[in-house]
């Protein structure tokens, strides 16, 4: 080996742990200045292939993330010069952006994270692009894990993203957090991908060498950092705390998906229960309601000791639905409602569903539970041979067989 390879080596990891750690930061701050995503993502890369071959040769320098900064607004610079279709427009914009890097102090890179949240969640990117453009960009996943994040082919993804980020540059959307007439409405849209990124991974398990859970929850603690005193934000982590704290009781010995009240207490998360409680005693203190601290306030009474609170979760369900008026909120009322002793009222409720959640494996596992305890065994049978079929996961689809094999 010579004498190289050990600084090649040294390069390279220094490399990877300031992308590792702080490659949000710096792809934020590039967007922040070049309003274009892919010029971003293509020059941070370019920065960090040169300070491979700089850093092996000269040393780690005083202010690594300034480094790379300052190189890759240089190595977009290069790109816009090279773009030869648009002519003067590239030439013009290149001069902008190298006044730029000649005056910023790139040692103190500013937090822009919490503008590229608000834009890679905007409402005019459907639902799933918005999770894949802040896997990608916030979260740090490649295009390859993103993919298999949504079981999608890696050029399908490539794609998608290419067209989020198009979309972002054709509609104009603004690199900016919104003002405070707009901020509720968009902040909601932003908790509610992370909760996504969250649900993905609880229902997935890791995959791809990603676990999603750890994500949305790093997630939620850095808008948590980034937006203090708002009460849906601290509300949101307190939820993902709470929840992923029974992570570890979730699966019995045989395998089995095992609901709360079954699950050995002494397996959950201490840490997290409690953090979760004091995140929500925090957002609930404020008195401003919203749909995040509902959701919190059902996980915790999920989580008291003892049996759950049925008819309060049943009430907070009612609210809940006030705020979010949609199916599945409508059915998680109706299983509160049967827990709290009215099972035949809230299987009347979700038969009324069946044309909006024909497709939701849930629907059908709570459809025949609740055909079961009113009698209606063939009805049960039907239901559970389909949530079977619908079940992502071998834990749910054994407690399911359980189930129906109980009825015989």
């Amino acid at each position: 080996m010579t004498l190289a390879a050990p600084k090649a080596i040294a390069a390279t990891q220094a490399v990877e742990a300031v992308m590792r750690d702080h490659r949000g930061r710096l792809l934020a701050a590039l967007i922040a200045r070049l309003r274009d995503f892919q010029l971003a993502e293509d020059a941070l890369q370019d920065a960090a292939i040169s300070a491979i071959s700089h850093w092996g040769r000269a040393g780690l320098p005083d202010s690594p993330q300034g480094w790379l900064l300052r190189v890759a607004l240089r190595k977009a610079i290069d790109r816009l010069r090279s773009a030869t279709r648009e002519g003067r427009k590239a030439q013009d914009q290149a001069l902008l952006v190298g006044e730029e890097a000649d005056e910023m102090e790139t040692d103190i890179i500013p937090d822009d994270r919490l503008r590229l949240i608000f834009t890679c969640c905007h409402p005019a990117l459907e639902e799933k692009s918005r999770i894949a453009l802040t896997l990608r960009s916030l979260c740090g996943l490649t295009t390859p894990q993103v993919a298999a994040v949504f079981l999608d082919a890696e050029p399908t993804m490539g794609q998608r993203l290419s067209r989020a980020k198009a979309k972002i540059a054709a509609a104009r959307i603004p690199f900016a957090v919104p003002g405070p007439e707009d901020l509720p409405d968009r902040l909601n849209s932003v908790l509610t991908t992370v909760y996504l990124i969250f649900t993905a991974g609880y229902a997935q398990g890791p995959q791809a060498g990603t676990d999603l859970c750890t994500e949305a929850i790093f997630l939620a603690r850095l808008l948590v950092q980034l937006a203090p005193d708002q009460p849906e934000v601290e509300a949101a982590l307190a939820l993902l705390l709470l929840t992923h704290a029974r992570s570890a009781a979730r699966t019995g010995p045989d395998g089995q998906t095992l609901p709360p009240t079954r699950q050995d207490r002494s397996l959950w998360n201490q840490a997290d229960l409690a953090e979760g409680g004091h995140l929500l005693d925090r957002a609930v203190a404020r008195r401003q309601p919203g749909p995040f601290q509902i959701k919190a306030a059902i996980a915790a009474l999920h989580a008291a000791e003892g049996t759950p609170d049925w008819p309060q979760i049943t009430a907070l369900y009612a609210r809940l639905h006030d705020f979010e008026p949609t199916p599945v909120v409508a059915l998680n009322h109706a299983v509160a409602l049967a827990e709290a002793g009215q099972p035949g009222l809230a299987l009347v409720q979700v038969r009324a569903l069946a044309q909006d959640l024909d497709g939701y494996q849930p629907f059908h596992a709570v459809l025949a539970d609740l055909s079961a305890r009113t009698g209606a065994l063939e009805e049960a049978r039907a239901a559970y041979a389909r949530a079977i079929a619908l079940a992502t996961s071998a834990a749910d689809r054994a407690f399911l067989d359980g189930r129906l094999a109980a009825l015989d």
